[in-house]
């Protein structure tokens, strides 16, 4: 079964919840363990031993949780693997450390206990049944075995039979009660009443029924017992199946009470044993000693060994013959066992004395110098009087190739320490006070006032104290105090009866300075640093990164983990992998230092963040692991002081750029100045943070270019001051006592320097005193004077009020007053007129004339402006009789004009009013009135109509950039928008058009509302205003602050570290790294640019088997380094390709940047090919035949015999060994082997001797120089059997048999074959017609063949070659035969001594068997050995286990016993 890789918990729990009841195992390993490579290989062959079980694979760096889950610790303590079982998804056992055996052993037990005994369907009695279809019956019939498809038969067989038993015992009941009719009755005893109510199933139905279930029983019965006897012997389990089916049907018999088969308890007994008897001798479970020296049963036959037997001896013995040939234990032959194997010898242990360091797995560190740490030892069964340990200073590196340890002054020397009983009991006396003290302490906690049962910091310490872990009556527990770090080794413990105790592996804990983190000093942040302003144009955020340093200092690799807080927001961030820049290469002779012996090292990383929002940054170190996984704070809880905050804690605000402009006055608003007077100018801030204030601000006065020229008044200076504003307010007054321009230069606030918006200039304009300008007339009105009219030309701001008198005749005078609200007014005073003088005359329609807008229905003043030149148009309408002469009257800010426009023609025309001079040059406002207009009879009539307002602009609206040229630029985000501030003047809206010098033909244009807008782009370039315009006039653009560049903060990268040795192919753009043998810890070191921390996420991918890859992984690490350090995928033979899909840094994070994925052309590619280590293995398992002197070379070329298949990559070096088993002569030759196949071929090697031979492949290399995978031993090997060829061949080519054995000869001609031997000098002839020719040895002595005929005795042929010794049978005793038991104490040896009979040199078996707690009953066998060799009569070992030792078997230089058994027929050799 494959192995599945775990990554997540969620993938196992699916995994686990579709396996019920299924066996799960799991390997927690890790790439930088190596016992985890070792027994990596076993893992996988396990899993194809057992496909029923899911094996599974974790890595504990990459799947944290599921570590956790299961609470894994060995790993990071003592670098050892640990496998987990589960059933189902329940725990039920695990093993720790590379221990093949127990892992195997384990295994063993749960995958056999996990198989059901019956795995079918059952039907439950009286219940309903289906009858099935005819596939499924048909499916059911073939499934059953041979013995099961004879009885349905027989039982198909017997229904005729079973119906006529039936109606005869109901004919008998029926008989039988007829007959008793008439006899007395007889007093009778009461009858027992069947256990079935003969309501339900009457007395004769009964017995049927219960004897058709015994003729079916013993018809099976006996198919049993002919398949035991022609086809399987040499099983017990029919004996013992009819044993119990028997004492099941007669005790069921007596159960159910059926009349006339109900029988007395005696009986039942007697029944029971007779059918034991029975069934012994059908199946061989009893034999019977007939006094013939052997036992006799049943025959087996069999039907495949058709060999005819011959005895030396004159009378038979069956159970000698059956013994002989290999049968004898299957029919209970002893073959005097008691006598040749005898005695046994028990060893009992005393309790186990163990003492375990660090028994639960904790991690150990000092937080600072001097600091006590108790480091516990498990002790079972021991008083310890004496301990002793060393103390190995962190980072004592030996050498691999010099066997030298590195010695250095900075490193320091090992240390030994020994502790006596009294020192031992001393500390623990100490720990104990210590804990009595934490109790105290925590219990008037919890009586004062503030305590919260949820604020114990404590409930989650663990209490390491013997009561704490339920310790058993033998075990204790005792403590080694240290104070300085190291690994602490366990060397020794010796008990009160001076004893050493058992060290439980592993027996040293690493402890090391606990991890500690703080920012670096060189970052502190003092009082005015910790306050940023933002960049121009940016409003979220000041635009900069902060640079700041954190100090860590434990064992590599360290992980830290901290948070960023903006505005109280928090962002977690979880950074590992954190060691220094040392690069072990692959030549370095020194071995690889454990993760727990590496020095500690103080390194200094760089965290570089982007203040990208405004508000309060904070920066907090939360807490920092080392690679043993001890956590510690950084400090950072409710009662961390001020100075540890200082250290783990680092907070920055980001303020806003203040920006002040006027209020209510800018270009086109001025603010008038009344003469003798001062105007309050409002100044006002925008945007600002109250923590920046108060703000100064500087405000420039240019006076007026022009001097009005009055006599005694002085031209104003100009002058720069700066005022500040009151407290925390945002508006500032200033004082204008002058005319001129008042312009804001600069603001600063307490630390931010600001921005100047627009409106940033102010226009003061000093009013001039009214004056009016009076002409009297005449009112002729065509008809006579009708009274006087003032024609009044006003000057100054309008509305004016006039005050004037008015007298008639000798009347007092009036003082009146009226409103004005133009520049030009009419008033009429008309006269007192006589009726008799007036007289009527008819006339034509006086003349008139208006401008066009006020046709229109509007009678307010018309507005209109210029841009350029010195005129402007209006249009007039006349009515009346022309032609006419018009009078315009102009009226300019000092003085008015009377313009004459004589003989109009057309009704409607359009005048050129030439503008006043000063207006003209500075620009201004003045007023077009008519005055009066005359017709073509000489009538001039005033005219009194609203007027126009021309407003002349002589100030062009403009459009820049803001800010100086080191200060137009800014730099954001890829993607990003980024606001450009502008500042504009004129009347809104704008009309902008810009460009990005980068593409010069391609022009934007957009539409701005406000003075101080912005331009809102998303490309990076430099920017250039082109064209402005605004509501009114088109603009020009200024040229010195036109242009914005923008630039983006680049993409982090990753490149190969010059220091990895790899070759680039411009193919593909792909880094080939250097192979490696399968299995072998290889990594790359990347180096990475941008903004730590960095978050890399990248494809692991190998080459499949149809072409092109599949997606093995795509993993996502964190680093706080620019160089960062990951394990390479070595763990199976293929190409490996690697792909850095996308990078994260602290500008673009992954998490905000899922679809910026790094374009296939610019990706990091690097591969690596992972050797397939090479095998080499026999195709099977088939034994050769060779005749002596033949060469080893193949007999036939198209058969796999012999064949070896290789794998790896040629061509292969092969080392073969070619061994005799009866010389022990071993003979080696290498081949170089350029196929993945190779037929055993050498010529070289000639066969001199007659037996087997093994072929071993003793190592494989193939071209990468990879080792040898480990393989199945059984298939490194291959037996030659080497044979002569005689007329009679015996089979085994030996001079001396034993008693009891079979001499077999294969006999070459036609049959039949007289055979003529002398046994101790007498001479005897047997025929034989089959060939092989068996003899039994009955009588030890000289045997030999002196004689050989065939067909008909013909052709006999003298043997003088065949002469042979019979010895007797070797025996072999335990402690002289005897029952002995030990007790020794753990420590201490028994000597088990081993009593051998018969002709050395002796071969025997012992095995050690474990005791057993029921009497009679053997134990499990825990170990076997077998002994060649030995030349003495006695023989002893010593052992220091318990259990019972005996012998199992005994071979002398001739014999053995028990005798082998023969594997059954023996082929013809032709």
């Amino acid at each position: 079964m494959s192995i599945t890789h775990i990554s997540t918990l969620s993938q196992l729990n699916g995994i686990l919840s579709k396996s019920n009841d299924k066996i799960s195992v799991i390997d927690f390993h890790a790439k930088w363990c190596g016992p985890c490579h070792q027994i990596a290989p076993v893992f996988e062959a396990l899993s194809k031993q057992y496909p029923n079980v899911n094996f599974l694979k974790c890595d504990v760096d990459e799947a944290r949780d599921v570590a956790g889950q299961y609470r894994i610790m060995a790993m990071y303590v003592a670098m050892r693997p640990t496998f987990i079982f589960l059933r189902g998804q329940n725990k039920v056992d695990q093993v720790r450390g590379a221990n093949r055996q127990a892992l195997e052993n384990t295994l063993r037990n749960l995958a056999s206990g996990s198989s059901g005994a019956f795995s079918g369907k059952g039907q439950t009695l009286g219940g309903s049944s289906s009858t099935p279809s005819v596939p499924e019956a048909t499916s059911f019939f073939s499934n059953l075995d041979p013995q099961a498809k004879v009885l349905l038969c027989l039982f198909g067989a017997s229904r005729r039979i079973n119906s006529t038993l039936l109606r005869l015992h109901r004919s008998q009941d029926s008989s039988s009660t007829t007959m008793s009719k008439p006899a007395p009755p007889e007093s009778k005893p009461p009858e027992t009443k069947p256990f079935i109510p003969e309501t339900v199933i009457d007395v004769p139905s009964q017995r049927l029924y219960f004897l058709s279930i015994g003729v079916l029983c013993q018809a099976i019965k006996l198919v049993d017992c002919f398949r035991y006897w022609f086809f399987d012997g040499r099983t017990t389990r029919y004996a013992i199946k009819w044993l119990l089916v028997d004492a099941l049907y007669c005790s069921c018999l007596a159960f159910l009470r059926i009349p006339r088969l109900n029988y007395k308890p005696s009986v039942v007994i007697l029944q029971i044993l007779t059918l034991s008897l029975l069934n012994g001798f059908m199946f061989g479970g009893i034999t019977i000693n007939l006094g013939l020296g052997g036992s006799w049963g049943l025959p087996v036959l069999r039907f495949h060994n058709p060999s005819e037997i011959t005895s030396t001896g004159t009378a038979l013995n069956f159970g000698d013959v059956l013994n002989g040939i290999g049968l004898g234990a299957l029919v209970g032959y002893a073959g005097g066992r008691d006598s040749h194997l005898l005695g046994q010898h028990t060893v009992r242990m005393s309790p186990i004395s163990t003492a375990n360091l660090n028994p639960y797995g904790q991690t150990f560190c000092i937080a600072y110098p001097g600091q006590d740490i108790l480091i516990p030892v498990l002790l079972n069964n021991t008083n310890p009087t004496h301990l002793r340990y060393t103390l190995t200073p962190l980072g004592y590196i030996e050498d691999a190739v010099n066997n030298e340890k590195t010695k250095s002054s900075a490193v320091g020397k090992v240390e030994r320490f020994e502790l006596s009983g009294k020192d031992l009991k001393a500390i623990e006396h100490a720990r104990q006070e210590s804990l009595q003290e934490a109790r105290n302490a925590a219990s008037v906690k919890r009586d004062s006032e503030d305590y919260d049962e949820y604020d114990n910091d404590d409930d989650d310490a663990i209490d390491f104290s013997s009561s704490a872990f339920n310790l058993q009556k033998s075990q204790s527990m005792v403590h080694i105090r240290l104070n300085k770090a190291g690994i602490v080794r366990l060397d020794r413990v010796l008990d009160a009866s001076n004893v050493d105790a058992r060290l439980v592996y592993p027996a040293e804990v690493p402890v090391v300075p606990c991890p500690r983190v703080a920012f670096s000093e060189e970052s502190a942040l003092t009082y005015g640093t910790n306050v940023r302003c933002a960049a121009p144009g940016l409003t979220s955020g000041s635009g900069e990164d902060l640079e700041l340093k954190i100090n860590v200092f434990g064992v590599p690799p360290l992980s830290l983990k901290w948070h960023r807080d903006i505005n109280g927001r928090q962002e977690p961030f979880m950074v590992e992998g954190i060691e220094g820049d040392e690069h072990i290469h692959a030549g370095d002779n020194r071995r690889f230092v454990s993760v727990g012996h590496r020095a500690p090292q103080q390194l200094t990383i760089p965290l570089t963040v982007t203040l990208d929002a405004l508000g309060t940054h904070k920066y907090v170190l939360e807490s920092v692991s080392d690679a043993l996984g001890n956590f510690v704070n950084a400090g950072t809880s409710s009662t961390a002081t001020p100075a540890l905050l200082n250290q783990t804690v680092r907070s920055v605000s980001i303020l806003r750029r203040p920006s002040v402009s006027f209020k209510h006055c800018g270009p086109g608003n001025p603010t008038s100045l009344l003469i003798g007077s001062e105007a309050s100018l409002a100044v006002v801030t925008k945007q600002a943070d109250d923590l920046d204030a108060p703000w100064d601000v500087t405000v420039d006065y240019h006076p007026p270019s022009v001097h009005d020229g009055k006599k005694g008044s002085k031209r104003p200076k100009p002058w720069s001051k700066t005022f500040t504003t009151p407290g925390q307010l945002h508006e500032l007054a200033v004082s204008a006592s002058a005319p001129g321009e008042y312009v804001i230069s600069h603001v600063t606030g307490q630390y931010c320097e600001g921005d100047v918006l627009s409106p940033d200039v102010c226009k003061v304009v000093e009013r001039p005193l009214p004056s009016a300008e009076i002409e009297w007339k005449k009112i002729h009105e065509c008809s006579g004077d009708t009274g006087v009219s003032a024609s009044l030309v006003l000057h100054g701001t309008p509305p004016f009020h006039v005050y004037y008198s008015m007298q008639r005749d000798n009347e007092p005078a009036v003082e009146k007053f009226k409103a004005f609200t133009t520049s030009r007014a009419t008033q009429i005073t008309r006269g007192w007129i006589s009726r008799d003088l007036v007289s009527i005359r008819l006339y034509t329609p006086p003349a008139s004339a208006d401008f066009v807008y006020n046709l229109s229905g509007g009678r307010s003043r018309k507005k209109i402006s210029s841009c350029s030149g010195t005129e402007v148009e209006v249009e007039v309408e006349l009515k009346g009789t022309g032609p006419w002469n018009l009078e315009v009257q102009i009226v300019g800010p000092k003085g008015s004009e009377i313009l004459k426009i004589p003989k109009i023609d057309s009704n409607r025309k359009t005048l050129k009013i030439p503008i006043p001079a000063i207006v003209d040059k500075e620009g201004g406002s003045f007023e077009i009135d008519l005055v009066s207009v005359e017709d073509a009879y000489g009538c001039k009539r005033s005219v009194s109509v609203p007027g126009v307002a021309v407003n002349v602009r002589r100030v062009k609206p403009t459009a820049k950039f803001y800010g100086t040229s080191s200060r137009r630029k800014v730099t954001i985000l890829e993607g990003e928008r980024a606001t450009l501030p502008l500042r504009l003047t004129g009347d809104g809206p704008w009309k902008l058009k810009y460009r990005r010098t980068e593409v010069p033909h391609q022009v934007f244009a957009t539409t701005l509302t406000s003075p101080n807008d912005e331009l809102r782009i998303t490309e990076k370039g430099l920017y250039e205003i082109v064209d402005v315009s605004d509501s009114q006039c088109p603009g020009s653009v200024i040229v010195d602050s036109a242009d914005y560049l923008v630039n983006w903060i680049p993409r982090p990268s990753a490149k190969l570290s010059p220091e990895i040795q790899a070759t680039y192919e411009p193919y593909n753009g792909s880094y080939i790294l250097p192979p490696i043998c399968e299995g072998l810890p290889d990594h790359v070191d990347l180096d990475l640019t941008g903004k730590p921390p960095f978050q890399i996420m990248y494809n692991v991918a190998r080459d499949a088997e149809g072409g092109g890859s599949k997606i093995l992984d795509q993993p996502t690490f964190s680093s706080i380094q620019p160089r960062t350090r990951f394990q390479l995928h070595t763990s199976e033979p293929a190409r490996i390709y690697y792909e850095v899909k996308q990078i994260g840094d602290a500008a673009y994070p992954l998490a905000k940047n899922k679809n910026a994925i790094i374009p296939r052309s610019d990706r990091l590619l690097f591969e690596q090919q992972v050797l397939m280590r090479p095998t080499a293995q026999f195709h099977n398992k088939k034994r050769l035949t060779y005749c002596m002197t033949d060469a080893l070379t193949p007999h036939d070329q198209s058969s796999t015999d012999g064949l070896i298949v290789l794998s790896g990559t040629p061509p292969f070096q092969l080392k073969l060994s070619i061994r005799n088993r009866a010389t022990s002569e071993t003979y080696h030759e290498t081949f170089h082997i350029n196929d993945f196949s190779w037929k055993l071929n050498v010529p070289d090697y000639t066969f001199k001797a007659i037996g087997p031979h093994e072929v071993i492949i003793e190592s494989v290399q193939d071209a990468s120089h990879c080792e040898q995978s480990v393989t199945d031993s059984s298939t490194r090997s291959l037996f030659v059997d080497v044979a002569e060829t005689a007329a009679i061949v015996p089979f085994d080519h030996r001079e001396h048999f034993c008693v009891g054995e079979v001499t077999q000869f294969q006999l070459e001609g036609t049959p039949p074959w007289t055979i003529g031997y002398r046994v101790n000098g007498k001479a005897y002839t047997s025929e034989a017609r089959v060939s092989p020719f068996s003899i039994m040895q009955q009588q030890p002595g000289e045997f030999a063949v002196t004689s050989i005929a065939h067909q008909q005795k013909m052709c006999k042929a003298a043997v003088t070659d065949l002469r042979y010794t019979v010895h007797p049978l070797p025996s072999a005793q335990v402690g002289h035969g005897k029952r002995i038991i030990q007790d020794i104490h753990e420590g201490d040896q028994a000597e088990i001594v081993f009593t051998l009979i018969g002709q050395p040199p002796f071969t025997f078996t012992y095995q050690r068997t474990e005791l057993s707690s029921k009497k009679g009953v053997q134990g499990k066998v825990m170990e076997t050995h077998t002994v060649s060799g030995v030349t003495t009569k006695e023989y002893s070992i010593f052992s220091a286990m318990e259990g019972t030792w005996t012998v199992t078997f005994i071979q002398d230089r001739y014999c053995r016993y028990p005798p082998a058994q023969p594997d059954g027929a023996v082929d013809k050799r032709r």
